[in-house]
């Protein structure tokens, strides 16, 4: 669910910041690098529970 709303909220600031005259491509970056840090999160969080006693 965190990597669809880190989507949701990439397209989103990538629609405003081409809206304010910044390049479509520079945004579309922002969008791609919350997407992976998010997939990046989700894979790393059972790891980091286990090392830290949280499971």
């Amino acid at each position: 669910m965190a990597i669809l709303w880190a989507l949701l909220v990439g397209l989103v600031i990538w629609v405003v910041a081409w809206a304010l005259g910044i390049k479509a491509f520079d945004s579309f970056l922002v969008l791609v690098a919350l997407v992976v840090g998010a997939a990046a999160f989700r894979l790393v969080k059972p790891f980091l529970d286990q090392r830290l006693g949280r499971s």
